[in-house]
């Protein structure tokens, strides 16, 4: 007998393998076995769903989206030492990618929690690289908001099976998890962008490239030529995708957030943004 988690992990495993199978079929020949996997990590709502879809349509390449399987699984593993996340990573993708007939393609992964293992999922596959996607931490409280995740009172579920609402995650500090559901849900919106803001910024430089948000919108062109440098990726296909970045998503955080919205951002994040350059 299969326990419900099993039955899930098998059913999430083959539809997205399922998923990814079709965006590759214009790759061809499955021959071979790329182990330059890409990793696009990053605070949820930075850009990261766009810039990885973005890289998985290069020639050669495929988005491997958010692999829920090991969305589910990162929680427990960010207390493993870092040997046995870069096993638990690499068994993870390596059944997903067999499924999907995509070992012969470089595969992206953009689940953003895989910010909080970025070391290990690099030790995992040597070959590989890491975009850290970076976007003004008050942007994405407003879009954190508008999504709700994070929000007191939610109801409902992510992809991986995980709750909504106010409760703290694995990545907020032991010390603070009671705090966490205490504060606004602004403030704990900037909670998370600091958090994985920091644990991506962790990962060794030299295996990892930083892509600011508003540079695809104000300089395409030149983030395409630091990209596609760092990847081996053709840069006037990728400024021709980097375009359709949206541009009126910067700075909206000066309209949406209200006057104690944005204290609340500052006093939880206020450091990193100024470090940064968001201030």
């Amino acid at each position: 007998m299969h326990s419900v988690r099993q039955v899930w992990a098998m059913t999430t495993y083959g539809r997205s393998a399922v998923r990814v199978a079709v965006r590759a079929r214009r790759e061809g020949a499955l021959l071979g076995h790329d182990d330059r996997m890409v990793f696009v990590v990053g605070s949820p709502r930075s850009g990261t769903s766009f810039t990885a879809r973005t890289l998985g349509d290069q020639p050669g390449v495929v988005d491997l989206g958010e692999v829920r399987p090991l969305k589910a699984a990162l929680p427990g593993l960010v207390d493993l030492p870092p040997d046995e996340q870069a096993t638990a990573v690499r068994r993870i993708l390596e059944r997903f990618r067999r499924l999907a007939f995509v070992q012969h393609l470089r595969g992206v992964e953009q689940t953003p929690e895989t910010s909080f293992v970025v070391g290990a999922a690099l030790d995992a596959y040597p070959g590989s690289a890491a975009v850290h996607v970076l976007r003004d931490g008050r942007d994405v409280v407003c879009s954190l908001l508008e999504r709700g995740w994070l929000s007191a009172g939610r109801d409902g579920r992510d992809d991986a099976g995980a709750g909504y609402g106010a409760y703290p995650r694995f990545w907020v500090e032991p010390e603070r998890r009671a705090e966490f559901e205490q504060v606004s849900d602004a403030r704990r919106a900037a909670w998370a962008w600091r958090r994985y803001v920091t644990s991506a910024r962790e990962a060794p430089a030299d295996r990892i490239v930083e892509l600011r948000y508003e540079d695809l919108v104000s300089s395409a062109d030149d983030a395409a030529e630091r990209i596609g440098a760092r990847l081996y990726l053709d840069p006037v296909l990728l400024s021709e995708a980097f375009s359709a970045a949206h541009a009126n998503s910067v700075g909206r955080w000066r309209q949406d957030l209200t006057d104690e919205q944005l204290a609340d951002v500052e006093a939880e994040a206020g450091d990193l943004l100024a470090e940064l350059g968001y201030s």
